[in-house]
């Protein structure tokens, strides 16, 4: 009975995609939390507020950075799940680990908000992305093994996956190296990084990164 019921366990596909839209939507939601306004009572002047303000441009810029992040991990799973014919017990699971990752960014996101200026904050957050990076390739050359995939699938469509992988842990990856000389360097960097995969522009040698 128990055979039977793991070969039948998390076939749904669409199921999997609709568990991951939910989790991503509350993650990118709560990273919104850590910007406190201030207290308004304490405001007297247009220099009050400003002074108020500027504490919260760190929490803003890792509030930003991890939106985009999620974003860009949404699109990804997003874009591998569309290519999949069913799934099955494992690959769910292996997507499942991948969403509790998607759910500690909120955490990871905090730490770096409340100590911008720490190596290993900056360290903490860019091993949540490489995680993340890591789980979608195990799905996806999983998927390839256990023939998931659909029949019909474009031509370039697995490399194109593994040099998006590859490529973006590879930048992510110098980009928390930067840290050693300042996490600053690392944060504009990646944001960088995040910025050209948003963006797409039409310039060749960045659109094949």
């Amino acid at each position: 009975m128990g055979k039977v019921y793991n070969e039948l366990a998390g076939q749904n596909r669409d199921r999997l995609a609709a568990l991951s839209d939910g989790i991503f939507a509350v993650a990118m939601t709560l990273l919104v939390l850590d910007l406190h306004i201030p207290v308004s009572d304490r405001i007297r002047t247009e220099h009050d507020l400003w002074a108020a303000l500027l504490p919260l441009s760190g929490t803003f810029l890792a509030y930003c950075m991890s939106f985009l992040t999620l974003g860009i991990f949404w699109l990804a799973q997003q874009a591998q799940l569309n290519f999949l014919a069913r799934s099955d017990r494992n690959l769910t699971w292996i997507h499942i680990v991948f969403l509790l990752f998607v759910a500690l960014m909120p955490g990871s996101t905090a730490l770096l908000a409340a100590f911008i200026g720490f190596r290993i904050a900056l360290i903490g957050y860019w091993l949540n992305i490489l995680v993340l990076g890591a789980l979608m390739f195990a799905g996806w050359e999983y998927a390839k093994r256990a023939r998931l995939l659909k029949g019909d699938l474009p031509t370039g469509v697995d490399a194109a996956f593994r040099r998006r992988i590859f490529t973006a842990q590879a930048l992510y990856a110098f980009g928390a190296a930067l840290c050693v000389f300042n996490t600053y360097w690392s944060i504009t960097f990646i944001v960088l990084v995040q910025l050209n995969y948003v963006i797409a522009p039409r310039v060749r040698w960045l659109r094949q990164l």
